[in-house]
């Protein structure tokens, strides 16, 4: 997958509409029963043994500020946004506010050429890494744990295959992995899985979605 699978994602989300069902696919109706599952998520990590603090974090392929706003500026101090589509950032800003103290840096550009420039408590990347193919999806991986805060975490939501193979959508340029796929891709990015749980709820006719909290493996 070279040059055409990012410029082909590109493309098909430069022509979906801004709004909650266009980022969704079609499955606007999803975002409340998806978000409150992220909820209960996130707050079982931050009420861990050992919990990251709630001054900072990311949305990674942020779009139009679904997550941002209903998810993360609820509960961190700044919520930085990554995104590569100009218009989703137009509506972000507009949506969760661009006077609202909350809302820190917004970047545009892709995550296969993201370098984060601030340190992160939690580091969000939902419906976006099956834009990214293997080697970049690592090497993502890899510099957002040098960006993380001590006890900081990366949380994962993303579609999972039901075959161990790979399945590839020509129409947005994506690709769906098995969940045995992320682990070897955990593995070779030195994170471990820290806690794991498929999202309830959600429509039959849908692809399993996984909720995957991740930290770097601590080395002596």
């Amino acid at each position: 997958m070279g040059d055409k699978f990012y410029t082909d994602a590109a493309f098909y989300w430069a022509n979906v509409p801004s709004t909650i069902d266009g980022v969704l696919g079609g499955y606007g109706h999803i975002t409340e029963t998806d978000i409150q599952g992220s909820k209960k998520f996130l707050s079982e990590l931050l009420s861990s043994e050992n919990p990251p603090a709630r001054k900072r974090a990311l949305d990674c392929g942020a779009g139009i500020g679904r997550i941002a706003k209903n998810l993360l500026i609820p509960i961190f101090k700044k919520v930085d946004l990554v995104e590569q589509d100009e218009k989703f950032i137009n509506t972000a800003k507009q949506w969760i506010g661009e006077g609202n103290a909350k809302l820190g840096r917004v970047y545009q550009i892709g995550l296969q050429n993201f370098v984060p420039q601030k340190e992160y408590d939690v580091i969000w990347c939902q419906w976006v890494l099956g834009h990214l193919n293997d080697y970049d999806f690592v090497e993502f991986l890899e510099r957002c744990c040098e960006a993380l805060n001590e006890n900081g975490i990366i949380v994962i939501k993303e579609n999972v295959a039901t075959s161990d193979c790979i399945e590839y959508d020509d129409v947005d340029s994506s690709v769906t992995r098995p969940y045995k796929l992320f682990q070897k891709i955990f593995e070779a990015a030195n994170v471990e899985i820290i806690r794991s749980e498929e999202q309830s709820n959600f429509p039959d006719d849908i692809y399993p979605v996984y909720m995957i909290a991740i930290k770097p493996i601590q080395t002596s």
